[in-house]
């Protein structure tokens, strides 16, 4: 038996237009979920996971949206801070991006995995961080990555699949296991956000009490409830039959859900009334060392 600990790792934060962020949630009803400023954008986390000792590494689940715009895209995309805000927040968790061994990427929006790049800087071309890590992401995904469709061209960062395959250390997965997580990470995969997107669960002791990385799937307590939705997802009708699917799963085993787009909760649990409406209960703003028995 052994002790997998947690972390909760700010990245770069957004905000974005809140229309967009809940589809055809009317405003009167999500502005009381999250309040949005005068531009009518709500703050978001870029949130990801840091699983120490589990299968022996150091594991980061996603990078969230890192430094990587230039100016103008930034403002154009929202984002806040302009240093790469996901290195200071390994550092306060004890580790660089440098001692990190494996990345698991639940899809390559640039929301989610440009983080994976170094800075901008002018006249620089694109640079890939995490030196000694694997990179893995799901086949179906990468497919996707490398001839996207027009509708979600905008979302993926052009120079990085180039990047993963040059890096010599990507894995490609098909089917709920990787090589370099073994059985210790178990894979869902969703298709409602966009095709082939990776729900990473940390497996607890006898399948139970783990952790699941929602990602888009679930960006946050409000999007637990079925009905709601994003803009930016491709086929809504079929991610709240997968929601309805996974939230019922992750209740039976008592597996909580991590979030990576709520902007104050970091770690929820499930709970489902007797009219079969889900929300999120008992929620943690921050994990630090947060235990995990394997």
């Amino acid at each position: 038996m052994s002790t997998t600990t947690l972390w909760s790792i700010l990245g770069n934060s957004q905000r974005l237009d809140g229309g967009a962020m809940f589809g055809n949630v009317p405003r009167a009803m999500w502005e009381k979920w999250i309040a949005p400023d005068a531009e009518h954008r709500i703050p978001l986390a870029c949130r990801a996971l840091l699983a120490k000792n589990l299968a022996g590494k150091n594991v980061l689940f996603e990078t969230g949206i890192g430094a990587f715009f230039e100016p103008k895209m930034r403002e154009r995309f929202g984002v806040v801070e302009e240093r790469h805000v996901l290195l200071d927040s390994l550092s306060a968790a004890g580790v660089s991006h440098e001692d990190i061994d494996v990345v698991v990427l639940s899809h390559l929006h640039f929301d989610h995995a440009g983080g994976l790049l170094a800075p901008w800087q002018e006249g620089q071309p694109a640079r890939l961080l995490f030196p000694n890590a694997t990179f893995v992401v799901g086949a179906e995904h990468w497919a996707r990555a490398k001839a996207p469709h027009p509708r979600d061209r905008a979302s993926f960062i052009p120079e990085l699949s180039g990047l993963l395959e040059a890096s010599g250390r990507l894995e490609v997965v098909e089917g709920a296991h990787s090589r370099a997580l073994g059985e210790s990470v178990r894979f869902h995969v969703s298709e409602g956000h966009t095709p082939g997107l990776l729900l990473a669960e940390i497996v607890g002791q006898n399948g139970k009490n783990g952790v699941v990385f929602c990602a888009d799937l679930i960006p946050g307590r409000p999007w637990v409830h079925l009905p709601v939705t994003m803009g930016y997802d491709r086929a809504p009708e079929v991610l709240i039959d997968e929601k309805r699917r996974f939230l019922a799963d992750m209740q039976a085993r008592g597996v909580r859900l991590f979030f990576t787009h709520d902007d104050a909760c970091a770690l929820a649990a499930v709970h489902c009334d007797d009219k079969g409406r889900y929300s999120a209960i008992e929620p943690r703003s921050e994990l630090v060392a947060f235990p995990l028995i394997a």
